[in-house]
């Protein structure tokens, strides 16, 4: 199938699903009886069927399908169970939809199942630091987001810290996607994600946000996962299913701060946010490309 480039970038992913010069919407299905939001609510094929149908309608181009929750104090999940969850579903929906699917996963068997079930892309919170993971990627030869986190799942917030939280998360991904590179894949196919929630306090999180925008000197498509996390709780004192206005106003900040793709739960309401935002970006980037090229400059 044809690639859709990100013109700026240089940046493709496969299918013909997404288009990176407007942030896209990449919808989260968790297929899982633990997730920290909606678990068990989509562990059946027809349901989370369903629920993709409705992200699609809503405005999302890419679906994540995740088989093991990685929230605070999860419990690892055995590979064959996880291809178990996550592989119906994943034929159901390209069946049904044909629309890029995204496999949320560390395990390499999981990722090489996904990929021959239709996934055409993989969405890693270890960054393919797993045993195997980064040869059977460049096997695979997909696209992949890499993403940031600071321990392991079940003790990543016990006790964070960095000397600072946004050169320390760049210095990683960086070193990651060179790791790619090194192994034969092609920088074209690489996502960044700075990780919010996954080994960060509250504090953390906020700067990470605030300055999202250094990590587009990577040259990649930047990914930001902060819907219903619980930050948005921390600074709002609302309970998980109460976070939608501040999951909303936090993917609008990070639209402006630079993110391409923003993974929500709620992808009909951030839509929204999401056109009003990137129309405020892109007069702020027009305004700016004016001052650059001296149109603006006033005369001596």
């Amino acid at each position: 199938m044809p690639a859709v480039t990100d013109r700026q970038a240089g940046h493709y992913l496969y299918e013909g699903a997404l288009e990176l010069e407007r942030p896209s919407l990449m919808g989260i299905l968790n297929v899982t009886p633990d997730s920290f939001s909606d678990g068990g609510r989509f562990d059946h094929v027809d349901a989370a069927l369903e629920q993709a149908r409705r992200m699609l309608d809503d405005g999302a181009v890419i679906i994540d399908v995740g088989g093991e929750s990685t929230r605070p104090g999860a419990a690892d999940v055995d590979v064959e169970i996880e291809i178990r969850r996550v592989v119906p579903v994943i034929e159901a929906i390209r069946r049904e939809t044909g629309t890029l699917v995204s496999i949320d996963t560390s395990k390499p068997e999981v990722m090489a199942a996904a990929v021959g079930a239709g996934a055409g892309m993989i969405n890693d919170v270890r960054a393919l630091r797993e045993p195997g993971a980064l040869d059977m990627a460049a096997r695979l030869q997909v696209p992949v987001c890499l993403m940031h986190m600071q321990g392991q799942p079940r003790t990543m917030q016990e006790a964070p810290e960095y000397d600072d939280v946004v050169t320390d998360v760049l210095a990683f991904l960086t070193e990651r996607v060179e790791a790619c590179e090194a192994a034969g894949l092609a920088r074209t196919m690489l996502v960044v994600d700075p990780g919010f929630g996954f080994g960060k306090t509250v504090e953390h999180n906020v700067a990470l946000l605030a300055r999202l925008a250094e990590f587009r000197a990577l040259g990649l498509p930047v990914l930001a996962g902060i819907s219903r996390k619980s930050m948005l709780g921390a600074l709002t004192g609302r309970t998980v299913d109460e976070r939608l206005a501040a999951s909303v106003a936090a993917a609008a900040l990070a639209c402006l701060n630079g993110a391409d793709i923003l993974r929500v739960h709620d992808v009909a309401e951030t839509r929204d946010a999401l056109r009003v935002a990137a129309a405020v970006r892109e007069q702020g980037q027009a305004a700016r490309n004016r001052t650059d090229s001296g149109f603006g400059e006033t005369r001596s």
